[in-house]
């Protein structure tokens, strides 16, 4: 598996969709992104998408791994590369969006990310199918943060 930055165009949109089910929020956020990807024999296996938004500040947008390739470490691997390629381009902070239960907030968390905010309802009034994860509609959105500045271990 190698770890490189791609063009936008090279990101499957199946791949995308597995992280982001909305195709409109998908074309609203990759043009100007940044995209990180996970390369094995040919085939991106792997896909993280960054804008940024601010001066050195910088959101995940979408983050994903081919369902077949999970629990590899590939998506933890995937978003250490994405982080310190962010680095080289004098970003400082990262923000994202999910939702406020399931392995995706979990996986946030064991990086360091860190709760800034909840933005009430956003699932509900931005996306046009409910999005149900182990029975449970997502409904609220938790905006996460992490600091680059800080050395980690």
């Amino acid at each position: 598996m190698k770890y490189i930055q791609i063009p936008v165009s090279d990101a499957p949109l199946y791949l995308l969709l597995e992280a982001d089910p909305s195709k409109k929020k998908i074309d609203s956020y990759l043009p100007e992104s940044w995209c990180f990807a996970a390369i094995d024999a040919g085939a991106v296996e792997g896909i993280c998408v960054v804008k940024e938004i601010d001066t050195a500040i910088a959101e995940i947008f979408n983050i994903s791994v081919s369902p077949e390739m999970r629990q590899q470490g590939i998506g933890s691997k995937l978003l250490k590369f994405s982080l310190s390629e962010l680095t080289t381009k004098g970003i400082h902070r990262i923000e994202l969006g999910t939702g406020t239960f399931g392995y995706q907030l979990t996986f946030y968390q064991r990086h360091g990310f860190r709760v800034d905010s909840v933005i009430k309802d956003y699932f509900l009034h931005n996306y046009d199918q409910p999005i149900v994860e182990d029975g449970v509609q997502h409904k609220d959105m938790l905006r996460l943060s992490l600091d680059l500045t800080i050395r980690r271990q």
